[in-house]
C-alpha cells in the first residue's frame, strides 16, 4: 500500500488516534471537518486497508513493575531463526522482536521487574535456545521519545 493512497484527512485521523485511542468520533469530526459518520468509514477502511492494526493501551512499564528495559541483538543460526524468532516471540517478557538485516540477527525488547529477572531471562530463555549463537545486550538508562511505530 503506497503512502499517497491517503489524503491529508487520514493522516490528520491518524495522527489524533496515535495522540490518544480514546478519542471520540465526534472529537474527530470537529477536528478534520467532516461528519462522525465519515469519520467512522475512514476509521473502518483504514483498519480494513492494514493501516490500523489495534487499539491499545499504552503502558508505562516501570509504574507497572516492569523496571528493567533491556534490547538485545540475537544472532541465530539461519536454519533456525525461524523456531528462536517464535520460542521468543511467545515469551512474556519479549516486548517485540524484529528480524533484521544481517547475517540472521533479531532484535528484541525485554521488560522485566528486575536484575534477577533479567538475569533468569538471559541465561534461561537465551543461552540455552539451540541454535543462538551471540548475545548482545543494552539497557535502558532513560527514555527520551517513544514513538510506538508512528512518527507523529
Amino acid at each position: 500500500m503506497k503512502s499517497n493512497e491517503f489524503d491529508q484527512t487520514d493522516r490528520i485521523i491518524v495522527d489524533e488516534l496515535v495522540r490518544d485511542g480514546r478519542i471520540s468520533y465526534v472529537e474527530l469530526a470537529e477536528k478534520v471537518g467532516i461528519s462522525r459518520v465519515a469519520v467512522k468509514d475512514r476509521i473502518n477502511s483504514l483498519i480494513n486497508k492494514g493501516v490500523i492494526e489495534n487499539f491499545t493501551a499504552v503502558i508505562n512499564s516501570e509504574r507497572f513493575g516492569q523496571n528493567i528495559s533491556a534490547f538485545f541483538e540475537v544472532d541465530v543460526e539461519p536454519m533456525n531463526l525461524q523456531a528462536v524468532a517464535q520460542n521468543l516471540a511467545d515469551n512474556p517478557s519479549v516486548a517485540s522482536i524484529y528480524q533484521m538485516t544481517g547475517p540472521s540477527t533479531l532484535h528484541m525488547h525485554v521488560l522485566v521487574e528486575d536484575f534477577k529477572m533479567l538475569e533468569a531471562f538471559i541465561n534461561d530463555e537465551l543461552y540455552s535456545v539451540e541454535g543462538i549463537t551471540r548475545v548482545d545486550s543494552s539497557i535502558i538508562l532513560k527514555r527520551f521519545k517513544s514513538r510506538k511505530g508512528y512518527k507523529l
